[in-house]
């Protein structure tokens, strides 16, 4: 086990006042992977004061020579990747199959990015009678999740830096070595003191001196709807910018004629990637009811290429989920889902005696669930798909817009052309058509209670930035 007994707080690592500490757990045997500080109040007081003195100097750097620093952080990343792998393998569970490919190598590639978006805070534009410019926005507090530790981090890093801001980080308590590993690296690049600070602290002790602080001035928050709302709450007194990304329920159409085989491979994957813990993971999948026994036997014939075992493994596809407390959630919706009568076409409750110790969920797929099930209706997080056969492609379209959350959806047609009519008729922040990745060069975020703001790409950099007006006579 580690023993990580310092924060980063203005460019040196600072004991926290509070000689409490956080366990770290490998989820997939229990075993405990580090101990790490819990800041409190005075510890998130002095972070956010760092990155207040720190930000005059940071955001009057010419975008060039935050780019430079971002690279510089980016070549120091790539030589320490195996330690970044090792963090998130041993701390939420992903497998090393897959951990640099979605985990790492990805994050460090949209890291890279932002270098190249920078620039575009200087540009100005010119009217016949104003001009418009692009201010850094100030302090940022970002709060991260676990399920994507390194990339969520990244893509709110990333955008901060370029804009010209500074920052304060706070993991997830649960996955916090990244972001330690991320400060010694920042620290090994000479980074500006106080331009990036990291505390790592339980959020319910801690997230709410962040959100209030009368010294930042944005919050960047993924997590649940349920905490963002009170992170929301929280800002809501200082008039803080708010950009979240939060829950989801995303829609996945597979419309009449599309190669089912092709769809059902890629719905399935979707939603067993990570474990199923993917905040725009295709939870829904709507199908034409004809095509559902076919689709079935799809189905469960792809999920059982999914089988989860050992993350250290090279072998393993499927990692635990993240702990054992989000195990027994998921096992209590899946208990819900049986109870509700949808057919249970695989997976269930059950596990193999290789993997009691572990956070561990087999694949499972439910069938004929319907609109008003709660399997249908709110996030599980976990490998768990839910088939819902729909009678036509209107019904559908109405089935996937029938829910609180807005944040991804997806459609397989039998052409681009259709698949493209039918993702305009759907209320998401995102649609991805026949069998399309995810790409942070794209526009990140949620309609109605999936959140507000966007991340990634341009519209993630212009998110850290105050439009002004000057006015010429």
């Amino acid at each position: 086990m580690t023993i990580y007994n310092k924060l980063y707080i203005g460019g040196r690592w600072v004991s926290a006042e509070s000689q409490q500490t956080i366990d770290v757990v490998n989820p997939a045997n229990g075993d405990l992977v580090a101990s790490v500080p819990a800041a409190g109040e005075k510890e998130v007081d002095a972070a956010v004061s760092a990155a207040k003195q720190a930000f005059p100097a940071w955001s009057a750097t010419s975008a060039s020579e935050r780019a430079s620093v971002i690279h510089k952080i980016c070549d120091v990343m790539e030589a320490r990747k195996s330690e970044l792998n090792d963090a998130i393998v041993s701390t939420m569970g992903c497998p090393v199959a897959f951990v640099d490919d979605i985990q790492v190598q990805g994050a460090i590639d949209s890291l890279r990015s932002f270098a190249a978006l920078a620039p575009q805070v200087e540009q100005q534009t010119q009217h016949d009678t104003f001009i418009t410019v692009h201010e850094a926005i100030g302090v940022c507090v970002l709060i991260n999740p676990w399920n994507y530790p390194l990339s969520q981090l990244v893509g709110k890093l990333g955008p901060a830096l370029a804009a010209g801001c500074t920052v304060v980080l706070k993991p997830a308590e649960q996955t916090p070595l990244q972001d330690l590993i991320l400060a010694d690296i920042v620290h090994e690049c000479d980074v500006p003191a106080g331009v990036v600070n990291v505390v790592t602290g339980i959020g319910s002790d801690i997230g709410h001196a962040l959100c209030s602080h009368p010294s930042v001035d944005m919050v960047s928050f993924t997590g649940s709807t349920q905490a963002g709302i009170k992170v929301a709450q929280a800002a809501a007194p200082t008039v803080k910018r708010v950009c979240q990304e939060l829950g989801g329920k995303s829609p996945y159409i597979i419309a009449p004629g599309a190669d089912l085989e092709a769809a059902v491979k890629y719905g399935v994957e979707d939603i067993m990637i990570n474990s199923g813990q993917t905040c725009s993971a295709l939870t829904r999948m709507l199908v034409p009811k004809a095509d559902l026994p076919e689709i079935e036997q799809l189905a469960i014939a792809r999920a059982n290429e999914w089988l989860p075992g050992d993350p250290q493994h090279p072998d393993t596809m499927m990692g635990p989920l993240s702990s054992k407390t989000q195990q027994g959630r998921v096992l209590s919706y899946i208990e819900t889902g049986i109870s509700e009568g949808a057919t249970l076409l695989c997976g269930g409750t059950s596990l193999p005696e290789a993997l009691a110790k572990g956070a561990y969920v087999m694949p499972t797929i439910f069938s004929n669930v319907t609109p008003d099930m709660a399997v249908a209706r709110e996030e599980i997080f976990g490998p768990v798909l839910c088939i819902m056969p729909y009678e036509t492609l209107d019904d559908a379209i109405a089935m996937a817009n029938d829910t609180v959350y807005g944040l991804s959806s997806a459609v397989y047609a039998k052409s681009k052309e259709e698949a493209l009519s039918i993702a305009m008729k759907l209320k998401a922040g995102q649609c991805l058509i026949q069998g399309a990745y995810f790409n942070t060069d794209a526009p990140f975020g949620g309609y109605k209670q999936s959140g507000n703001g966007r991340e990634w790409g341009a519209e993630g950099l212009h998110e850290y930035t105050e439009t002004k007006a000057i006015i010429v006579q």
